[in-house]
């Protein structure tokens, strides 16, 4: 249960609500929008910001559900893998590819894929480091306005799983909706989530 009580719509004035009705049936967020509801203005604003970029597809879909599922496993955040990873596997990525990221070794991943996983992982975890070659590389697949909505997409995963983790939003629904979603897997194509291993860098960001 969360560390705060959570909120209904009606506690809202009426167009906020609105936003607050409409969000949760974006995906698995009543419990996230019941927390956040105790600041308006950043329910508000992010909720909205999340469901225009949705509607926009700036990105393709599947990177950005990638780069949520890489992030959320780099942070052991089940909720947010709970969420997104049925997500992932509408965008055309096998379940048992999806539970082994942050690896890209499944053949399901292509280069463009592999690339997003990097990013993803760097900005996640030595974003002032990375080196120029990794932005000329996104530059042969993305323009300048994808990189930046990339970007923003991995470094706001990166506040839901701690903003998710520190309230523990969660109705409780999240490891088992993770479970159901892994059961179809064979016991030796997948292992139990768990805090991944942090990978090693090099002084300039790159991964080794």
């Amino acid at each position: 249960m969360p560390r705060v009580t959570p909120l209904p719509s009606s506690a809202l004035a009426p167009e906020i609500a609105e936003v607050y009705d409409r969000f949760v049936s974006y995906g698995p967020f009543r419990d996230q929008a019941a927390v956040l509801a105790h600041v308006p203005p950043a329910l508000d604003h992010l909720c909205r910001m999340l469901m225009e970029l949705k509607a926009r597809r700036g990105v393709t879909w599947r990177y950005i559900e990638l780069a949520i599922v890489v992030v959320s496993q780099l942070n052991a955040c089940t909720y947010c893998v709970a969420s997104h990873s049925p997500v992932l596997a509408v965008e055309g990525l096998p379940a048992d590819a999806i539970a082994a990221l942050p690896s890209t070794d499944h053949p399901a991943f292509d280069e463009v894929d592999r690339l997003v996983v990097e990013y993803a992982t760097l900005v996640t975890q030595n974003a002032g480091r990375i080196r120029d070659n990794v932005f000329d590389r996104l530059r042969r697949h993305f323009s300048e306005a994808e990189i930046v909505e990339l970007t923003l997409r991995i470094a706001l995963a990166g506040f839901y799983n701690r903003f998710n983790d520190a309230l523990q939003i969660d109705d409780g629904s999240a490891a088992d909706r993770l479970a159901a979603f892994l059961a179809p897997l064979e016991p030796q194509d997948t292992q139990p989530i768990r805090p991944p291993h942090i990978s090693s860098t090099d002084d300039n960001g790159d991964l080794r």
